[in-house]
């Protein structure tokens, strides 16, 4: 009986790697993502809601820091208090930061991306990555945030 007659060839195991290495580069590559930077104007709104949020936090207050999220974020967290005291315990670094680079306001795949890099008070650096959106009367709004550390290499 000839144990070979059910496994592939050589060939054809090298082609079907070959197929998903293809792929994966094509997911992975930069081209894979559409990603387009926002016209100024567009931009610079969104910056003036990311760092109004941050101005507020930074200045305690806890209303006017809520007021730049989305209704969905205001319904999760049902009441500025609660969205204070979240901020405090997951997001302390962007509470008073020392220093904030704001990076291009894009538009990733359908959604707008604000990337922030902010050096806490101990002069550690992160990438506060928010995303925005449009609401009915073409203001921004910010309907959530991911924090990372950030090693300092990335140009704004």
């Amino acid at each position: 009986m000839n144990r070979n007659k059910h496994r592939p060839t050589l060939n054809v195991r090298q082609a079907r790697r070959r197929a998903l290495w293809l792929a994966f580069s094509a997911l992975m590559s930069p081209w894979a993502v559409s990603a387009a930077v926002l016209p100024e104007t567009q931009a610079e709104a969104v910056r003036r809601v990311v760092s109004g949020q941050l101005k507020a936090l930074a200045a305690g207050d806890a209303d006017r820091a809520y007021a730049y999220a989305t209704a969905a974020i205001q319904a999760q967290f049902g009441n500025a208090r609660n969205f204070m005291a979240m901020v405090q315990g997951s997001y302390g670094m962007l509470i008073r930061p020392s220093g904030v680079s704001f990076f291009q306001a894009q538009r990733l795949d359908g959604a707008v991306t604000q990337v922030v890099q902010v050096r806490d008070l101990s002069g550690r650096l992160w990438r506060a990555t928010y995303t925005l959106e449009a609401q009915p009367d073409l203001a921004w709004r910010i309907g959530g945030c991911s924090v990372a550390p950030d090693d300092g290499k990335s140009s704004t």
